[in-house]
């Protein structure tokens, strides 16, 4: 199968973060955007006494993501941890999906993400007299994800 090649690619600055169907505001960047399957290696040994390696496709991984947003008053990623903190897995699963738009704000490609749940939240360096903006970072793990 040839790929494509006469479509514009996306803009890196163009994506949209949404946990259980809200979007997440001013978002300025998201990382480790990755799907992955484990790989099994055969190792067999043929009738003739030919010795043969295999490389055999495994089950989908988990895995996890960094959203990095400006800090403001919302402590709703925080309560999040919270919940999660606290033992309530049930609570604690959310679905959350990053969407990379087009220069039109048209959905190029979606990463879809369920039984998600935040493991770390972390505000950036503060220095006096800085003139950079406040940051929250969160890591987000998740069990099964979909490309679309």
């Amino acid at each position: 199968m040839p790929l494509a090649d006469s479509f514009d690619s996306s803009p890196a600055y163009a994506f949209k973060v949404t946990i259980d169907g809200i979007e997440i505001p001013k978002v300025t960047e998201v990382a480790g955007l990755k799907n992955e399957v484990d790989k099994i290696e055969l190792k067999q040994q043929l009738a003739d006494g030919k010795y043969v390696a295999r490389q055999l496709i495994g089950r989908a991984k988990t895995g996890e993501f960094t959203v990095t947003r400006g800090l403001t008053e919302s402590k709703t990623i925080s309560d999040w941890l919270k919940v999660v903190m606290n033992g309530d897995v049930a609570g604690a699963r959310k679905n959350a999906s990053v969407e990379l738009l087009d220069y039109e704000g048209g959905t190029l490609k979606k990463y879809e993400f369920r039984n998600c749940w935040v493991r770390s939240v972390e505000i950036n360096s503060l220095k006096a007299g800085a003139t950079e903006q406040a940051t929250e970072k969160f890591t987000i793990c998740f069990d099964e994800s979909e490309v679309t």
